[in-house]
């Protein structure tokens, strides 16, 4: 049987049709009003999702219509729960979602779920954001037909909001354009499919990764997102734009591009809550202890010390709105105790306001976030280059991840060169397989996870990294089987017709030709030339 070794067919790139798809929905018109931001219909976009019957009979509102009111002689604070889950880092994928290896760390995003929809029924005025739909889609296939159309009714009130949209919050320096784009595809595509226009995110959300890429920014401007929220930034920058009140400012992503300028807007704590308002379980902070016979009562010095924070946190900002970062790594897996004391936060901080307290807290998105600053019309300073490198503290520059773990990053470019021929080459099939959509979507989804800022970097632990490259040596297996048959069909005609069903794994297929590939080339290894003669 004739061999051809190491076939690699060239490369196309459609780079306009992934961004198109990358969109997830339609592409809005754009225009500049006088403050510098993109004007994208931010309110007539979010029509009806005619998959969930009864939204529209409800009155239900998604995107920037769901935002509260602003009251403009006030500060108004933004509290934004939200939960950064790390798609590997100490612990493995599974690992992670699971909850598993709690001596690690304890985290559980399938509780982190759970918990947050249960509270998120409990109360209409609660708000929710999450990010990665790694975990959400794995999460989402468990749930019953019941629970996904009050996720559904969730999101179409604007309740649970989904930022990014990615499969992972990928890095932004070892990355290749072409991976980023292919991550946002499929998880923008998948929400999109799922939640319809009101599950579309109109907001990047970078706020771990280490340093930030002017083409990121470019990327979200082409997706036709509204704005860009990230947290680490150096520390000496992040000092003096603070100071000069710089931390948020339209990015100029792109010299050649019209579309190319971009909202961008650092956070302040990073992607934490204030000091002493961490309520998860994973923290230490205290409760509010509401009782007016307890001795413990603690209701008028947690409201002083919050009052106090924000003030200080709005002498760095232009507008009266400011945003709060109520969150961290996986916290919320017991959501109810976050949103119960989060309530207390909202209730007796407004309370003041009788008192004549110019402080207005409540339930908040990015997004909505974003259109409050919209609403405020002013102009902002601009910025047209990185924030390269990062640097967190004196002597501590963030930069080793850019060559570490140099067999984990070349494993992830070959899983990109192969996950485009497997992409060309199921496309243009003489016949159509009924794997092929299932091995295509696996490779999709192992190289969404490798551009993780906690996978392609190597800040990984070590049985973090072999994990992420056994998850990627499977799926360019999967999608190798598409491959074979694909060229076997292409130069033989007996194999045309192909097999239209799904094949049991381990079937054996008699081909015309075999197409091998040495993987293990990186260390002179391949067990075709050493074995097969």
């Amino acid at each position: 049987m004739p061999k051809l070794l190491g076939i690699t067919p060239g490369v196309i790139l459609l780079l306009t049709l992934l961004i198109t798809f990358g969109q997830a929905g339609p592409r809005r018109s754009r225009w500049r009003n006088g403050n510098g931001f993109y004007q994208r219909g931010l309110r007539e976009e979010y029509r009806t999702y005619p998959g969930n019957s009864g939204w529209d009979a409800a009155g239900g509102k998604c995107g920037y219509e769901s935002c509260p009111e602003i009251k403009k002689d006030m500060l108004n604070v933004h509290l934004v729960p939200h939960t950064h889950d790390d798609v590997g880092w100490l612990k493995t994928v599974d690992q992670y979602y699971y909850g598993s290896k709690t001596l690690i760390q304890k985290a559980g995003v399938q509780y982190i779920l759970d918990s947050v929809i249960e509270a998120l029924l409990r109360d209409p005025a609660r708000k929710f954001i999450y990010v990665e739909t790694a975990f959400f889609f794995k999460w989402w296939d468990e749930q019953t037909e019941e629970l996904k159309e009050q996720v559904r009714e969730l999101v179409n009130q604007g309740r649970l909001e989904f930022i990014g949209g990615a499969w992972s919050m990928n890095d932004e320096a070892a990355t290749h354009y072409q991976s980023i784009i292919d991550q946002f595809t499929w998880g923008l595509r998948l929400l999109n499919d799922t939640f319809g226009e009101c599950g579309r995110p109109r907001i990047g959300w970078q706020i771990d990764p280490f340093g930030h890429s002017r083409e990121q920014a470019s990327i979200f401007a082409q997706m036709g997102f509204d704005g860009y929220f990230f947290g680490r930034l150096d520390y000496e920058d992040k000092r003096q734009r603070l100071s000069k009140k710089n931390a948020e400012m339209i990015w100029k992503a792109s010299e050649n591009l019209a579309d190319g300028d971009l909202f961008t807007g650092v956070l302040y704590n990073t992607y934490q809550p204030p000091p002493g308002f961490c309520f998860d379980i994973l923290c230490s902070d205290e409760p509010f202890m509401d009782s007016p016979y307890s001795a413990e009562n603690n209701v008028d010095a947690k409201v002083d010390k919050f009052l106090y924070y924000v003030q200080l946190q709005a002498k760095h900002y232009r507008t009266n709105n400011i945003v709060l970062t109520m969150g961290g790594d996986f916290t919320y897996m017991d959501a109810n105790v976050y949103f119960k004391n989060l309530d207390k936060l909202i209730r007796y901080t407004n309370a003041r306001q009788s008192n004549g307290s110019a402080v207005n807290v409540f339930y908040s998105t990015p997004s909505c976030y974003l259109k409050a600053l919209h609403d405020a019309d002013i102009t902002w300073p601009t910025k047209s280059d990185d924030f390269f490198p990062y640097a967190s503290d004196p002597h501590a520059f963030w930069t080793g991840y850019f060559t570490s773990r140099p067999t984990v990053k070349r494993f992830e470019r070959v899983g990109n060169h192969f996950l485009q021929v497997c992409k060309q080459l199921t496309a243009l099939a003489p016949s159509k397989e009924g794997h092929f959509g299932p091995h295509l979507n696996v490779l999709r989804e192992a190289m969404g996870v490798m551009q993780h800022h906690d996978a392609v970097t190597g800040t990984e632990k070590q049985h973090v990294a072999n994990d992420y490259s056994r998850m990627l040596h499977r799926a360019i297996e999967a999608c190798g089987a598409n491959t074979q048959i694909v060229l076997n069909q292409i130069v033989d005609p007996v194999q045309k017709k192909g097999y239209g069903k799904k094949q049991n794994h381990g079937v054996k297929r008699d081909f015309t030709f075999e197409f091998d590939t040495c993987h293990l080339l990186n260390i002179s290894k391949c067990e075709i030339t050493e074995s097969k003669g």
